[in-house]
């Protein structure tokens, strides 16, 4: 009840006398309306992931509309040399604001690199994109008649660290065409590469190369041990929103994280695919006009299956295309490895095919039941990626659902550290000699020559004869086995003689064992009978 004038004035006074003050907001109150106060401004909200994954939702929800770039003819028209012509500046090098150990460089549209990619950095939270300036670059020998497009864009980027020296910025990381990207780990010189996604890869269907749209990459402060970069996958069958996370080091560290939105069935999805190449090596003897003895960037695949089992797959310089396939339930892991270290076996001062890093995949979250798959295409020089391995899940991949990944790639050049136990060095194919009876070699006959190194072999070379080579051959015979103390390599050599029909091919499998101890991973090849 509102009290009249002279009672609120002797209310007040009577208040004032017992020595309580009525705040003046309360006696305005008594007086005029009341005021709200100022809203307090929100800050605004900080880009990551979860914008990411909103956008690769909603893109999905429209029709897939194919990059159409229009790039002057000066740039579509370069060779290879001309584009390599063109550097990023590195005193333009972003990041550097923040203090911190992370430099970035774009790449420059031309060659083959024809789309144009959005890169944004992120500061305090707040995504700004940045823009193509032709300053940025010294563009070498080239010449151009017309000056280039203002709001031409870029084509990719790369991150710089003090990865080999403390005062060097090492590129450690880079994306660039489609959704490749490679990295490197200290001492390592660029070999194969992973991509965001596989898409039918060797069939069914058309293989499909979905592209990072955009580009998002925050900075790291001062000290920061790792950098973050979000990307946007775009693609006919499929949209996704990515995570990177980057930790430099002896090995560097990928974790990567993925959302998948599929626009379409998809017959066969790749998931951590890898790419490299084999032209050949000990195992793939071909004639080849070359004074080097190896030429690849990995020469095998190795597998952890979910029942412990570690499984090395030499790869091959197929005829015809090729598809293995490994089928596990929850896969510990894989890779595509370069164990050869030794500079002689390659004798490259230029491309050091010995310093190739390894890429170990570690699965996270999504991997279930499916198969490792590895794809060996034909290739005549070292040029082309003719070796691709990913995980293919064995659920059908339809339309409208959502799919989810997490897993962790290791770039390394110390495979041993894996595993424990012994595994494969070398694998060498020969015709058989005759027995020591005179009985002839058999038609269609081959000797499989495995150097096991590692692990306890090195302990049984006192006791050769307590370890036993455990082989097996499908549809083909074994004829003779035989097991060596290798003395070269602190391992055992193993061999063995199979005769197969012509024209198929036979899944060989080998291991050591010292008694009901498996004391080596499991070789395997298939052998296509000639």
């Amino acid at each position: 009840m509102n009290l009249p004038v002279f009672a609120r004035r002797d209310a007040l006074r009577l208040l004032a006398l017992a020595g309580i003050t009525w705040p003046a907001a309360a006696r305005a109150q008594t007086s005029q309306p009341p005021q709200q106060a100022p809203a307090t401004p929100q800050p605004p909200a900080r880009f990551g992931y979860e914008d990411v994954v909103r956008r690769a939702r909603d893109l999905a929800a429209l029709p897939y509309e194919a990059p159409r770039p229009q790039l002057p003819p000066a740039l579509t028209g370069m060779n290879f040399d001309q584009y390599r012509d063109i550097r990023f500046r590195p005193e333009r090098a972003l990041l550097g604001q923040a203090n911190g150990p992370f430099r970035m460089q774009m790449f420059h549209l031309g060659f083959i690199y024809r789309d144009p990619v959005v890169v944004n950095v992120i500061r305090d939270g707040i995504p700004t994109p940045i823009p193509y300036a032709a300053s940025l670059f010294d563009y070498g020998r080239n010449r151009f008649e017309r000056p280039l497009p203002v709001d031409l864009g870029f084509a990719g980027f790369r991150l710089h660290h003090p990865l080999n020296d403390p005062k060097v910025q090492d590129e450690v990381i880079s994306f660039l065409g489609a959704s490749y990207f490679r990295f490197l780990g200290r001492g390592q010189k660029y070999g194969l590469s992973a991509r965001g996604i596989a898409i039918n890869t060797a069939g069914p269907g058309q293989e499909e190369f979905p592209v990072f749209r955009e580009f998002w990459v925050e900075t790291p402060g001062p000290d920061a041990p790792s950098c973050t970069i979000f990307a946007l996958l775009d693609g006919e069958s499929v949209t996704g929103a990515y995570r990177f996370g980057l930790f430099p080091g002896q090995e560097t560290v990928l974790d990567v994280h993925c959302t998948l939105f599929p626009r379409r069935a998809i017959p066969k999805l790749g998931v951590a695919p890898l790419t490299s190449m084999f032209y050949y090596g000990e195992n793939d003897r071909r004639v080849f006009d070359d004074f080097r003895p190896e030429l690849h960037d990995s020469d095998g695949l190795l597998i952890h299956s979910d029942t412990g089992e570690w499984i090395w797959r030499p790869l091959r310089n197929p005829k015809t295309p090729e598809i293995s396939q490994f089928g596990d339930r929850n896969v510990r892991g894989f890779g595509l490895m370069q164990r050869d270290r030794v500079f002689e076996h390659y004798q490259d001062l230029d491309l050091s095919y010995e310093a190739r890093p390894s890429y170990w995949v570690e699965p996270r979250e999504g991997f279930g039941d499916g198969r490792v798959e590895l794809v060996e295409l034909p290739t005549a020089d070292e040029t082309n990626d003719n070796i691709v391995a990913y995980w293919v899940p064995a659920r059908a991949v339809e339309q409208g659902q959502t799919l989810t990944f997490a897993y962790r790639v290791v770039s390394t050049a110390n495979e041993a550290r894996l595993h424990s136990g012994g595994y494969v060095l070398n694998t060498y194919r020969t015709r058989p000699t005759a027995l020591g009876s005179g009985e002839p070699v058999p038609p269609n006959a081959t000797r499989f020559i495995i150097d096991f190194i590692g692990g306890d072999l090195e302990y049984y070379l006192g006791q050769p004869e307590l370890v036993q080579v455990v082989p097996s051959a499908g549809n083909a015979r074994i004829t003779r086995t035989f097991l060596v103390p290798n003395t070269q390599t602190r391992g055992f050599r193993a061999g063995i003689d199979v005769v197969g029909e012509a024209g198929k091919t036979v899944d060989l499998r080998a291991f050591l064992r010292a008694g009901n101890k498996a004391l080596t991973e499991t070789w395997t090849f298939p052998w296509r009978v000639e």
